[in-house]
């Protein structure tokens, strides 16, 4: 792997700017991550994922999207049907449990049929956080359900839909977003939960599916494990919690820096996340001095973290020989208004 920066960029539009290009060469990138704003028709998507991989000199260079179903979906129809929600699928579940996790191994596998066609090679899917009662909308319908078996079921059938489809999965928010009642787009949420509830609740899909490659941290305060920082700067819960009582050890990258929830300049805010051992950090809105100051703080991705990134990169290098048409002709048996 030819030396990276240890974050994700956006870009601007749907074709990259002379200035991105010199930008993407000079700071060396790890991977991309697209959304609506950069998506056009295919033959387009396809030149801006080839352009971003040329800037940084890697075919394998990774490239991200949040392709859920319901409104976390980036690629629209003509591009990809509008699939259902999580919620969906756990109302499934809750009536038959073997459709529900075949339900969401199938959409999965559609997703990765999806994005593979355009050269985009990750899925920030599956969603692990189990809300509760009250907590702000911002999971809401994109959880499978509120209690943590659901999620876990139908969380591995979506991981292993992607990797069957070569597509590497990232399952979101670590140690769990349902509890926090602000949006985190907007403001930082504090979690004051007692660790056993959180164990039993909040963290329990993560610790099942800790074998999985990749994972998104929640910039969310736990205030039971660090008061003063949320998970994506923090050293305690990234080594105790995400490491420790959770167990994973694959790559860990940030929630989006441009978020209101990390307060702080970008230059700044990248630092806390490599400090406190998140291996990339993630920026989304393809501000170009925003990326800027990420990169100026940002460092080479070496020793465990590219370790970690290369292991990852090994999900996207195989998928199975499947038929497209019998899968989404078994999916509509699901869910017929996606036929």
């Amino acid at each position: 792997m030819t030396e990276s920066k240890s974050m994700i960029l956006g870009c601007a539009g749907k074709s990259l700017a002379p200035e991105e290009i010199r930008f993407y060469r000079d700071e060396r990138p790890w991977g991309f991550i697209l959304f609506a704003r950069n998506i056009g028709e295919a033959e387009q998507i396809r030149d801006l994922v080839a352009s971003m991989r040329d800037c940084v000199g890697r075919p394998d260079a990774p490239v991200f999207i949040d392709q859920e179903g319901g409104r976390v979906q980036r690629l629209r129809p003509p591009l990809a049907p509008n699939y259902p929600a999580g919620g969906a699928l756990g109302a499934l579940w809750r009536d038959d449990r073997e459709a529900g996790r075949r339900a969401a191994w199938l959409l999965a596998r559609l997703h990765a049929f999806d994005l593979s066609r355009l050269g985009i090679t990750a899925d920030c899917l599956p969603v692990l956080d189990v809300p509760v009662e009250g907590a702000s909308d911002v999971i809401g319908a994109r959880a499978y359900g509120k209690e943590p078996n659901a999620v876990i079921e139908l969380g591995r059938a979506s991981a292993e839909g992607l990797m069957s489809g070569g597509v590497l999965p990232v399952m979101k928010h670590i140690p769990g977003h349902g509890r926090a009642f602000a949006d985190t787009h907007f403001a930082l949420p504090t979690v004051d939960t007692p660790l056993a509830e959180l164990r039993r609740h909040d963290f329990a899909p993560f610790k099942a599916l800790n074998h999985l490659p990749m994972a998104m941290t929640a910039h969310v305060v736990y205030s039971v494990v660090d008061p003063d920082n949320p998970a994506t700067t923090s050293a305690k819960v990234v080594n105790e919690v995400i490491r420790g009582e959770i167990g994973f050890d694959g790559l860990l990258m940030s929630d989006d820096t441009s978020m209101k929830a990390l307060s702080g300049d970008f230059p700044t805010k990248a630092a806390a996340i490599l400090a406190a051992g998140v291996d990339l950090v993630l920026h989304c809105n393809g501000v170009f001095e925003e990326m800027s100051g990420i990169a100026s703080r940002t460092t080479a991705l070496e020793g465990k973290s590219l370790a970690r990134a290369e292991r990852a990169l090994t999900y996207i290098k195989s998928r199975d020989v499947a038929d497209e048409n019998a899968i989404r002709a078994e999916f509509a048996t699901y869910f017929e208004a996606v036929a």
